[in-house]
């Protein structure tokens, strides 16, 4: 059977919503989309993940694959999977359309949604969006898990830590942590790694391993790891939709990080299902790999796109999420991410949820003829509030993350005074190796869950001795350089948690599955590095008062009003600004000796140099500027 072709998508496409399973007046409904079944049975279960099922029935077949029957009671709780018949041989599935699921997603469960909402969810809503978006990711076991952070022990590494709006180092009353850490620093989006059920930490037992979560099971169904009570359905579901009301209560917005690209295994749920459909296989019939995780997901056919946009619009209307970050978004199509960009505006309103993904792969990809992949060659023609990492900003300040020994502008290397220029302007216009559109489209960034920690890159290459709790003292003013280049280019902010402490995994660059004891935040270290965390504190709150960096535009990179290169590893700008301050002066000096600034007549204050950002008082007067080696200046034009 061909799945590419428009004669199989005119037979079995089903524009229902009512897949999964419905509880309704009547009873219970049980929807499975299975157009190449013979037969499918549904078995009930009273426990998620033991006993025998106490009943199975048969499913009718319907119109366009799908398969239904319909129970006259509530089955709220029970739990229940699917044998599906093919060509003679019958496979156990798991739901693909379940919303709740038992112990290690296993079994699906039937649930009442409303019944897992908690006190006063129909009035939760995110706060209003502030001039800049700054963009912190975390993952939930890491952020809470260490004592240092001063949360209940029963909660760390849990939904409920981020319920905890006022913790301390340590518990003993001050030096905020957590969620009120992330307040002062002047965060407004708190960017999730994956909280839908995946596949690769045991529920069971959930000291026993850690895991970032990039192996998805069941989409629909948050990760009962992170529950107090994995083995309850309905924990789980609750405790994250907590964790949301927590945020937004607390002036958060929240970001869910998606993996629609591949999924745990081959064998997944989907495969059980309808196999063959959901992934791409070569012509060879071998199974395409550019997500470098054994299977690619065929998001260009009909119902698996369907699958992923009401997946999407499910988080975004049950659980209230404001913004979706896309892994490997370039093996997906572009009509997909069109169309998830259209469906959410036209839902919530304009770019009021963020979408944005990773512009590459980690490999070619099976794709339909004819099928363009939103990578970084299509994201200038993209919907302008469709938006990808820029790695040339990443590259071009810190070094190339592929190549752990060479350096970038602020760490050593030479030759990158026009990539530098190029971030400034978020890489709209003429580059070659990334282009976009408008700086709406560009996430400005230098560290992520992925590759080594800015820290951890600065010190293998400046630190003869590789000491990455106490490196040499270049190693701090190269952070800080990196950091004010950054949080001074167009586009939307985003940073890892911990980077603006010195975050270190002792040199580790993929410790997706290491250990928590070398993943988890280290509150001490925020503590130890305050200085730092000042630095970025100050940079955040000054970026939020400059029209010239938070504009998202397409006409925002014609406030570059002049640029220079005025010695080798030293760049200025000149933006126009408006606001406070008509102009902008921007400065980023990486060599060794300091650099004499032309300034233009006129009234000019320093906005920042090497030591703090004077975002909070009175800025003092200058007539004449010298930026300092390995520094960066910020003046601005009354």
């Amino acid at each position: 059977m061909d799945f590419n072709s428009k004669a199989f998508a005119r037979r079995f496409h089903y524009d229902g919503d009512d897949l999964g399973v419905r509880l309704t007046e009547a009873g219970t409904e049980f929807r499975l989309w299975a157009p190449t079944a013979e037969a499918v049975q549904l078995r009930l279960f009273r426990s998620g993940h033991e006993g025998e099922a106490f009943e199975t029935l048969a499913l009718d077949q319907g119109e366009k694959g799908v398969w239904f029957v319909c129970i006259d009671r509530q089955l709220h709780g029970v739990y229940y999977d699917y044998l599906v018949t093919m060509e003679g041989n019958t496979r156990r599935t798991a739901d693909p359309y379940a919303r709740a699921c038992g112990l290690n997603g296993q079994r699906s469960m039937a649930v009442d949604l409303a019944a897992t909402d908690p006190e006063d969810w129909q009035m939760d809503k995110a706060p209003a969006r502030q001039p800049e978006d700054i963009i912190y990711e975390v993952h939930v076991r890491e952020f809470s898990w260490a004592e240092s952070g001063g949360f209940p022990e029963r909660w760390r590494g849990k939904y409920k830590a981020f319920c905890c709006a006022d913790t301390t180092l340590f518990d003993r009353g001050s030096q905020p942590t957590g969620l009120a850490y992330l307040r002062q620093l002047g965060v407004t989006h708190v960017q999730l790694m994956p909280v839908y059920d995946y596949g690769s930490v045991d529920e069971a037992h959930p000291d026993d391993s850690f895991n970032w979560g990039y192996d998805p099971v069941n989409y629909n169904v948050p990760e009962g790891s992170y529950s107090t009570d994995p083995a309850r359905g309905e924990v789980r579901i609750r405790e994250l939709k907590e964790l949301v009301q927590s945020l937004h209560r607390q002036g958060f917005r929240v970001i869910m990080d998606v993996v629609y690209n591949h999924t745990y295994h081959q064998d997944s749920w989907l495969e059980r299902t309808v196999p063959g459909y959901y992934y791409r296989t070569w012509t060879d019939g071998s199974w395409s790999n550019g997500s470098g995780c054994g299977n690619d997901v065929a998001s260009e056919r009909s119902m698996c796109a369907k699958y992923i946009l009401d997946s999407v619009l499910y988080w975004a209307e049950e659980y209230h999420m404001d913004g979706f970050r896309f892994d490997l978004m370039g093996l997906l199509d572009t009509d997909l991410m069109e169309r998830i960009r259209a469906a959410l505006d036209e839902r919530f309103g304009r770019g009021e949820k963020l979408v944005f993904g990773e512009p590459w792969a980690a490999g070619p990809t099976a794709r339909k003829r004819g099928v363009r992949l939103a990578d970084k060659k299509a994201l200038a023609g993209l919907d302008p509030e469709i938006g990808a990492f820029c790695d040339g900003v990443r590259d071009a300040v810190k070094g190339p993350v592929m190549y752990r020994e060479k350096p970038g502008f602020v760490n050593g290397g030479s030759g990158f005074e026009k990539r530098i220029l190029h971030s400034i302007t978020a890489w709209c216009g003429e580059a070659r190796n990334f282009r976009a559109a408008a700086p709406s489209q560009v996430i400005t960034y230098l560290s992520s869950h992925d590759d080594m920690t800015l820290w951890d890159k600065l010190v293998v290459t400046m630190d003869p001795q590789q000491n990455f709790d106490d490196p040499a003292p270049q190693v701090m003013r190269a952070s800080r350089l990196a950091a004010a280049i950054y949080m001074t280019c167009q586009g939307r902010l985003f940073l890892l948690s911990g980077e603006e402490f010195g975050r270190t995994k002792q040199g580790e660059d993929n410790t997706h599955k290491a250990p928590i004891e070398l993943n988890r935040l280290d509150w001490e270290r925020a503590w130890q590095n305050r200085e730092l965390v000042e630095y970025y504190q100050g940079l955040i709150a000054l970026r939020k008062q400059l029209p010239a960096l938070c504009d998202k535009t397409e006409q925002a990179g014609k406030r570059l009003l002049h640029s220079q290169v005025p010695a080798a590893r030293c760049v200025t700008a000149l933006l126009e600004n408006g606001g406070r301050w008509s102009k902008l002066l921007l400065a980023y000096n990486a060599s060794s000796h300091p650099v004499e600034l032309e300034l233009e007549e006129g009234e000019w204050e320093l906005l920042a140099d090497e030591r703090s950002s004077f975002w909070w008082q009175e800025h003092p007067a200058v007539t004449g500027a010298q930026v300092q080696p390995m520094a960066a200046m910020i003046l601005g034009k009354r």
